[in-house]
């Protein structure tokens, strides 16, 4: 079993940046990838990148390469999703996502956090 706690979101100006964190807890964590998914009102969920115990991150979907970065810490457990120029359009829930094997499918995760609302005002 793996826990996963997000913090960090909340409401930011377009071109603005928000930092995420998810705090990983449970055993072996080393074996897990943990990833960032996220899903707008009305729209399917959308993967965002996922990393394993020694990265780099993968799997950045082109509407926020060069945008998003996601990395972990293992001495801290975390996992972190850094957002830069921020559009409106990336307005959503984001999740923390965990799985013992690696997908790029917004269902090849089995463990989820609670999820936080990110907010992008134009």
């Amino acid at each position: 079993q793996v826990q996963l706690v997000e913090s960090g979101g909340g409401l930011v100006q377009a071109g603005g940046s928000l930092k995420l964190s998810c705090a990983a807890s449970g055993r072996d964590l080393n074996t897990y990838w943990l990833g960032w998914i996220r899903q707008a009102p009305g729209k399917e969920r959308e993967f965002l990148g996922t990393v394993g115990w020694s990265g780099p991150a993968v799997g950045y979907p082109d509407s926020v390469l060069g945008r998003f970065t996601l990395s972990r810490d293992n001495d801290r457990k975390t996992v972190y999703l850094q957002m830069n120029s921020l559009k409106p359009e990336d307005t959503a829930v984001y999740y923390c996502v965990a799985d013992l094997h690696f997908s790029k499918s917004t269902n090849g995760y089995e463990f989820w956090g609670q999820g936080t609302q990110v907010t992008v005002s134009s």
